[in-house]
This record gives structure tokens, sequence and C-alpha cells, in this order.
């Protein structure tokens, strides 16, 4: 495998970056997880913009054009014969010191790799999810806004910690106000009668590209679509339960807090989007 690293495609084993990258030294840095089906790369200029939009949140200076980084995303999957697949676009501060301060910092960092990638075995997207609220809250907008994608997910990763503890391969995370934001790595969804609910930004969860996605396909066949206030109960209650994101896709959820959700099994309406979603991918997209 090769990975695309700082102006030129390496060896997997001489991918490596400098210990005095601010990226490596305190997280300073943006990230994407992208979808590779069948040769078309889903949604990647809606990806490209959110790199951008993070990169800027944080004043970091991209190291590439647009044009130049669609082109560098494509290029990674075909120099390694990807056609399924996952890509991991990182962009990092750069070369520093060892202070806190980016000034001196650069130039940015650039690396693209095309793998593979499965979040959770096959079984838990024909039998469902069991999923657990952990202690550890979601960050708000006042400290790290969530809508930005950092190389700092420190806070996701103790929740996954918390979850795993339990027995649980995933975290429901709450916000400092006790509403529910999202999971450790992914939008959640309830649904009630032929409504879909989900968290809206300003509780603490990300924009998600699949988010959108799953919103725009649901109103698409009829569904009402809400983005508001969610509390635990509200998930405990609902109909049917899923989350979503670039790696997991979407996952039923059958089970939240011992609560079991519906019949226990992933959910009629549930499986009708994962359906729809599954023949939008493997069609729309960038070719590579």
């Amino acid at each position: 495998m090769k990975v695309y690293l700082n102006g030129e495609f390496v060896e997997k084993e001489d991918a490596k970056v400098s210990v005095f990258d601010h990226g490596f030294l305190y997280g300073d840095g943006v990230f994407e997880g992208i979808r590779l089906y069948s040769g078309n790369i889903f949604k990647l200029e809606e990806h490209l913009i959110r790199l951008e939009q993070s990169a800027k949140a944080l004043l970091l200076d991209m190291p590439v054009t647009r044009d130049e980084m669609r082109e560098l995303v494509c290029e990674s999957c075909r120099v390694n014969g990807l056609t399924d697949g996952y890509i991991r676009l990182i962009v990092t501060r750069g070369v520093g010191s060892l202070g806190l301060s980016p000034k001196g910092c650069g130039p940015s960092g650039l690396v693209i790799i095309a793998d593979t990638i499965e979040l959770f075995p096959k079984r838990f997207y024909e039998e469902g999810l069991k999923i657990v609220t952990v202690p550890t809250r979601r960050l708000g907008a006042a400290s790290l806004p969530p809508m930005v994608k950092s190389l700092n997910y420190l806070n996701n990763i103790l929740a996954k910690i918390e979850a795993q503890a339990s027995g649980h391969l995933e975290a429901l995370m709450l916000n400092d106000q006790g509403y529910v934001a999202e999971c450790s790595g992914d939008n959640v969804f309830i649904i009630q009668g032929d409504t879909l609910v989900t968290p809206h930004t300003a509780s603490g969860s990300l924009r998600g590209i699949t988010r959108d996605a799953v919103l725009e396909i649901a109103e698409k066949s009829g569904m009402k679509v809400e983005k508001k206030n969610l509390t635990r109960y509200d998930i405990w209650v609902s109909d049917e339960c899923f989350v979503s994101g670039t790696a997991a896709e979407i996952v039923p959820v059958v089970e939240v807090d011992a609560r079991v959700i519906g019949d226990g099994r992933p959910g009629p309406k549930t499986l009708k989007l994962l359906e729809k979603y599954k023949e939008q991918v493997s069609g729309d997209g960038t070719r590579i």
C-alpha cells in the first residue's frame, strides 16, 4: 500500500511524520473520512468543503487547492488499485517547536491514506447494535466546536473506552445540558411513526455528510424530518433507532441503556433507509 505524504507517494512502512509536527504533538490538525464505492468517491466535494471549513476554524492553511486535493484523493485510490474502501485525509499544522504556539509551524502537512475499514462487524448490521450512555459529555461550541473535525479526538475516544468497558461497542454522548449530542463516532437518529428525528448541530453533534444524505433520502421517501433536542427518554421509547457515519454507514440500534428499542430487531423503516442509501452510494459520486 502506498500513502500520499507531503508531495509524494511512499510505501506504508515509510509513511512517517516528524515528532515535531504539531499534529503529533498536540492534535493540531483536521481530517476527513471518505468512502469509495465501486470506483465512486461518495460526496467527495462535501467532504473537501468541510475539511476546508474545519481548517479555517483553526486558522490552518490548506497545503493545496481544492482541485489539487480532489485529484490527489482520486490518485491515491488509483495508485492502490482500490475501487471500494475508505480514504483518510489529514492536514496538520506542520513541524514546529515544543511550545503550544503555532507560530513558526509549517508548511502544513498532508497525508492521504486509501485503505479499507470495518467499524462494526457485519452481523450488527443485520442483528442491530446495543449502545449505552456514557459519563463523558460531548464538548460544546464554547470549547472546541464539534463541527470541527480536528485531530484531537480524545473526547470521543474517552466515550468509546467507557462504552467498551461496559461491554458495548458504541457510546451515546450527552451535551452539558443533558440532551443527546451524538455517539462517539456517529450521528444518532430515532423514528417515531413516520417522523425521523436527529439532534440539531447546536446540541453538540457533527453535521455529518452521511447524516445529511440520510435526511435527504428520508424526505424523498415521504418521511417527516425533524432536527431538535432529544433526551435519553425520547430514545428509550422510540419506535426505531439507528446511527450513521461515513465509516459506519447506517447501523440499526436495538437496545439503549438496557431498554429494548421497538421489538428488539432492526426496524423496517431503518432497513428501508439503509437499502436506499446503498442504492445512492453505488451510483453517486466522483469517479476515480
